[in-house]
This record gives C-alpha cells, sequence and structure tokens, in this order.
C-alpha cells in the first residue's frame, strides 16, 4: 500500500476520505486496511486512483484478476469489491457502486476445535504469555483484534468481568472471567508489569513498546499446530468458533450467546446452532437406534 501512496497522488487523498469516513462512522480499522490494501493494487495497475477509472476499466482488472495464472484469494477479489463500494458511497456515486457484481454471501459452516483439542492448545505453548493469548481467546469469546486492544483497566478480578470495547456491532460487553483463567493474568500482570495494553508486542527497532498485533497471535497459533492431534485446519479466529459453539453445548441459551460474542443481528449467532450437538438439536445417525433391541 506505501507504494500507491507514494506513485499514485490521487490515491492518497482517496485514502484519507476513506479514512475519514470510517473514523466518523466507528467503523473498523482493520476493515479500512483490507480494502485499502486491495484498491492500492487496483490504483498500482493502472497507475491511477481507483475513483477515477472507468466502468470498463474496473471490469476489465476484475477479470484479469479472475483470471491470472497465479489467481488472488477469494478474499482479495471479495475485498476489492467491497473496497470499490465502499469508495463510491462515500463519493456518491451510486450509479458505478450499484454496477458492481454481487459478492454471494459464504455459506460454509465454522470449524470447531472438540474440548480435547481445546486442552492441547492451550497446553502446547511454552511461555505463559502465549498460554495467556490462546486462553483468553477461547474463554472469553474474543476476536483477535479485541485482544490485541484489550486493557488491564478492562479486566475486572474482583467482579471477574472482562470489558470488550466496541468495535463490530456498536456495543461494548461484558464477557465473564472464568477463575481458571483469571489465576494466569494476576500472575503474569506480577512478573511482566504491563502499563497500559493487558499484552505488549515486542520492542521496536525505535525502542517503542507497543500493544500485540494481530500477526503476533497468528505466530502463536502457528507454533502450536503441530502439538495438537487433529487433521483440522485452524486459526485464531476458531478459538471463538469453538467457545460459542461449547457454550450452546454445555447449555446456554442463544439469546445470552449473542449478547456475549457482541453480535448485532441474531442471524449471525444462529449459526452455531448448526454446529453445536445440543438440547432439542442433539443430532444421532439412524444406525444409533436400528440395532437397539
Amino acid at each position: 500500500m506505501e507504494t500507491a501512496l507514494e506513485e499514485v497522488p490521487e490515491f492518497k487523498a482517496l485514502a484519507d476520505t476513506l479514512e475519514r469516513s470510517f473514523t466518523i462512522n466507528g467503523k473498523a480499522t482493520s476493515t479500512l486496511r483490507n480494502y485499502l490494501r486491495c484498491l492500492a493494487h487496483l490504483a498500482l495497475h493502472y497507475q491511477c486512483s481507483p475513483d477515477l477509472l472507468v466502468e470498463e476499466q474496473i471490469d476489465d482488472y476484475l477479470y484479469h484478476c479472475q483470471n491470472l495464472h497465479k489467481t488472488p484469494s477469494e478474499s482479495f477479489f471479495k475485498h476489492t469489491i467491497y473496497g470499490l463500494r465502499a469508495v463510491y458511497k462515500v463519493l456518491g456515486m451510486d450509479k458505478k457502486r450499484i454496477r458492481l457484481p454481487q459478492i454471494k454471501r459464504q455459506k460454509d459452516l465454522p470449524v470447531v476445535l472438540n474440548k480435547r483439542e481445546v486442552r492441547e492448545l492451550l497446553d502446547a505453548p511454552k511461555y505463559l504469555k502465549h498460554r495467556l493469548v490462546l486462553a483468553m481467546l477461547y474463554g472469553c469469546g474474543l476476536r483477535s483484534y479485541e485482544l490485541c486492544n484489550l486493557l488491564r483497566s478492562d479486566i475486572d478480578f474482583d467482579r471477574r468481568t472482562v470489558l470488550v470495547k466496541k468495535q463490530k456491532g456498536k456495543v461494548d460487553r461484558y464477557v465473564p472471567l472464568s477463575p481458571h483463567l483469571a489465576r494466569g493474568p494476576r500472575s503474569y500482570f506480577r512478573t511482566e508489569n504491563p502499563v497500559k495494553h493487558v499484552f505488549n508486542s515486542q520492542v521496536t527497532k525505535d525502542g517503542a513498546l507497543g500493544p500485540l498485533t494481530t500477526a503476533g497471535i497468528q505466530w502463536a497459533i502457528k507454533e502450536c499446530r503441530s502439538k495438537v492431534k487433529t487433521k483440522k485446519k485452524f486459526t485464531a479466529h476458531t478459538l471463538r468458533h469453538s467457545y460459542a459453539t461449547h457454550l450452546l453445548e454445555d447449555g446456554m441459551n442463544i439469546m445470552c450467546l449473542k449478547e456475549l460474542l457482541g453480535h448485532a443481528h441474531i442471524e449471525t449467532t444462529i449459526v452455531y446452532l448448526q454446529v453445536s450437538n445440543s438440547g432439542s438439536s442433539v443430532k444421532f445417525s439412524p444406525l444409533d437406534t436400528l440395532f437397539a433391541k
């Protein structure tokens, strides 16, 4: 993205406009980064800011993306479309926005680790910090960026709660802090004594100490994958999926789960009813009863 900002002057103005709009409307900075990263490729392809391109150029680029020998990921193509929609919406270019292709909503069910696999994953890290990172992702159902933004003041050991500041869904929420999990942060705070954020990243070249990054979380997951006896392909977000599914299977109702996950719409939460095996939705095979006496 830095190359596009340097080589295409108009793209810098567009990026600033998008950033201002996202800030005013309280939209996630991670979403903005994804959009700008993909739009930067488009700007470099034509050496022109995307908002100045005609419809035929946009169509040619999207066709080019879909037919490269080294095809970009589905996520790249999707974020290019969403990024263009955001640009056209902010600039009032509704005609161009309507002409963009529709992105079909993914219906893939989430990957969920069973409890044995979660225990093995939480036992895998060598250092306390990394064990706590994974434990809080699972034990509090946090998104990666929510954990990165978590402050020491957000953890209340007496009330056994964690305050998750509004990001997606635009509402703050409290999630329970399990007594099993609370012991770890207490010990970590005593030894590491972080000043502001719960978890810090490594010291940078200029000596600064910033908050944990999503890349740091991804590294921790990558280091531990081989120590879990499973063929499942999982990411940091898989721990949030597992948190939701296990709570349903342990008897939590769907509305309570919606609040804990911070979902704005119940439709987003309902997907976990398809994954869980609990209550009236317990699934079984006819073979289970075929040979019953």
